[in-house]
């Protein structure tokens, strides 16, 4: 398959395993399906529209004043975002708490802003963006339907793995509903990609020493 800026962060530039930015988000809304999804579509959309905005006068923007500049217009459509969220999914608003507003802060936003949108013209930096941002929603999603399927036998809410509790035979484990499953989670997944994919994996630095000091002598 041709590789474009849409595709390329799914698998070999994904945000979360390869470039490790919006761990946070991971950790936070991943105890559910919903709540991911959300975040997901969320953040794509903060993505996409501020990449788009930048791409448009990123000539008109002095670099001296780039980064307010991005963070501003980043910051004004992750208000707008929130408060559409407050006014038509207010209990999802109220699950995801102070995160939405953290999108201002999650590396991924700005970092696509300044080393892609600032360089490239509109249509790329939306592909860019739209690929980087479900990149992000995949490993989100991946996440959640651990955590959630095997912290609460429940999918989206509903129940899949009949619990004891409940007459059924599945124990959940409440383990997964911490924020420290997530981590080990995501580790997992980093690992299972760098194995398919060994080009992604780091170049051992200590080897890399090693080298360097031997031809010095």
């Amino acid at each position: 398959m041709r590789k474009t800026p849409l595709t390329v962060p799914l698998i070999d530039q994904n945000p979360i395993t390869v470039q490790i930015l919006g761990i946070c988000s991971a950790l936070a809304v991943t105890t559910a399906m919903a709540t991911a999804l959300t975040m997901s579509v969320a953040l794509i959309a903060v993505l996409a529209a501020s990449s788009v905005v930048i791409s448009l006068i990123r000539r008109h923007i002095p670099a001296s004043i780039r980064l307010v500049v991005q963070i501003t217009i980043i910051a004004s459509l992750v208000i707008v975002t929130d408060q559409f969220l407050r006014a038509y999914a207010y209990e999802m608003s109220q699950r995801l708490s102070i995160f939405v507003g953290l999108i201002v802060t999650n590396c991924l936003v700005l970092g696509r802003a300044e080393s892609f949108a600032m360089r490239n013209p509109v249509w790329p930096s939306l592909l860019d963006a739209m690929g980087n941002g479900l990149g992000y929603a995949l490993v989100l999603l991946l996440v959640a339907f651990v955590r959630e399927l095997l912290g609460t036998g429940a999918l989206f809410g509903f129940q899949v793995l009949p619990t004891i509790a409940a007459g059924g035979w599945f124990q959940p484990l409440g383990f997964m509903l911490l924020a420290p499953s997530a981590f080990f989670i995501i580790g997992g997944l980093v690992w299972a990609i760098r194995s398919l994919h060994p080009d992604q994996a780091e170049p051992d630095e200590f080897a890399l020493r090693t080298g360097r000091q031997e031809r010095v002598r």
